[in-house]
């Protein structure tokens, strides 16, 4: 991809610094926003495929996201285009982003808006289980088969 920068560390505090620009800019006052959570970068580290993997918590949202760390590895698609990664513990659509600051970045949403949490640290610790069951399933082999599980039975609601 052309004028593609990778990530070469963690993209954590730069993905805090714009959001929280965000929520105290166009976002702030809009009803959807829980006012118990912040903006915070939840345990970003590559993943399988050289990209950088983590949560982001936000006054509006839960969401995994990936940012580029190789750039030969990181797929060209346009904003609102979706792309499947896979992680020891299946397969997950995410949906291609970008912005000024960032760059090019995958989201994939997994509470939005985040309203039934009743303090940041219970995001957290939300965000925390959801990066471990995503990277658990390592000891199975990477080409061992597995159903991609819902994001509900991913997060142990549902089947």
């Amino acid at each position: 991809m052309p004028g593609l920068m990778p990530w070469a560390a963690d993209p954590g505090p730069a993905l805090e610094t714009v959001f929280a620009a965000v929520a105290a800019g166009p976002m702030a006052g809009l009803p959807l926003l829980n006012p118990a959570l912040r903006v915070e970068a939840v345990a970003f580290r590559r993943g399988p495929e050289g990209q950088w993997v983590g949560a982001l918590v936000t006054p509006w949202a839960i969401n995994l996201l990936c940012l580029p760390g190789d750039a030969s590895t990181w797929p060209a698609a346009p904003a609102g285009a979706k792309h499947d990664w896979r992680f020891p513990s299946g397969a997950y659509e995410f949906i291609v982003a970008e912005m000024d600051r960032l760059g090019p970045y995958h989201l994939c949403s997994l509470f939005s808006p985040a309203l039934e949490f009743a303090t940041h640290e219970e995001a957290r610790l939300t965000a925390l289980a959801a990066m471990d069951a995503l990277l658990r399933g390592a000891a199975d082999g990477p080409d061992a088969p597995r159903p991609a599980p819902t994001r509900r039975a991913f997060l142990g609601l549902a089947p």
